[in-house]
């Protein structure tokens, strides 16, 4: 399973895997430098590594708990739903699988490599 995909390796074919933002940055990294343009370098972490995560921490019973019935008309409602979810995520451990990789990839970004 890829994880981690570094933002010069990424391309707008990449958006179902990392998302349009970083697809984005990737094609930014190999479309503009030859232009002299500095986009800074770094790394997208993948859909499959969020799959991941929530199936390690059982998060998707618990997101559609907090999700079942809810009025989406309801802003308040929304709001509560969202703090709820985020609260789980923020609360959840990385799989040490991927804090590994994150750490890695951290240290790498910072020296420059």
């Amino acid at each position: 399973m890829t994880r981690i995909i570094w933002f010069q390796d990424l391309g707008m074919d990449d958006v179902p895997r990392v998302g349009g933002k970083n697809a984005s940055l990737g094609e930014m990294i190999s479309g503009l430098s030859s232009a002299g343009v500095q986009v800074p370098g770094g790394f997208a972490t993948t859909a499959d590594a969020y799959r991941e995560f929530v199936d390690v921490n059982a998060l998707e019973a618990r997101i559609a708990d907090a999700l079942a019935g809810l009025d989406v008309d309801d802003v308040r409602a929304l709001a509560r739903a969202g703090a709820a979810i985020r609260k789980l995520i923020v609360e959840a451990p990385l799989g040490d699988a991927l804090e590994a990789e994150l750490r890695e990839a951290f240290a790498t970004l910072v020296a420059g490599d």
